[in-house]
């Protein structure tokens, strides 16, 4: 499962429906402009401290996302797709598909299996919980 800054935040800030998903999933994944955004956050928050040791907790038990040659075909793929469906790359997540589409096809490349539907909606990830803020 990759998480997004609004599904990280709402893991840190250890809402239910949140750490719910996170503790069901087999696999987390976070792209790094997501772990920018949250360190942006971070660093203005009057928990720093409490929240930096969280996040470093996190980047050493999910896989930290980044963009290579390989996720720009995925990506191309996944835009053609979602287009003939009607359904084009919405302008305000062009940042963010290519981490999805390097996931897919990390995904399938370890797998030996094709990049699945987007119609497919499944969940993976790992059992980690927000930090105890005081």
């Amino acid at each position: 499962m990759i998480l997004d800054t609004n599904a990280l935040s709402a893991a840190a800030e250890r809402e239910p429906s949140a750490l719910a998903v996170v503790a069901n999933a087999q696999r987390l994944a976070l792209p790094v402009i997501v772990l920018g955004e949250f360190r942006l956050g971070i660093a203005a928050s009057r928990y720093k401290a409490t929240y930096e040791a969280w996040l470093n907790d996190w980047v050493g038990a999910v896989e930290v996302l980044d963009i290579d040659n390989e996720t720009t075909h995925s990506y191309a793929a996944i835009g053609l797709e979602l287009k003939s469906k009607g359904k084009p790359i919405p302008s305000m997540i062009y940042g963010s598909l290519p981490y999805v589409a390097n996931t897919l096809f990390r995904s399938s490349a370890e797998t030996g299996t094709s990049i699945p539907s987007l119609d497919s909606n499944a969940s993976t990830g790992n059992h980690l919980s927000g930090p105890q803020s005081g």
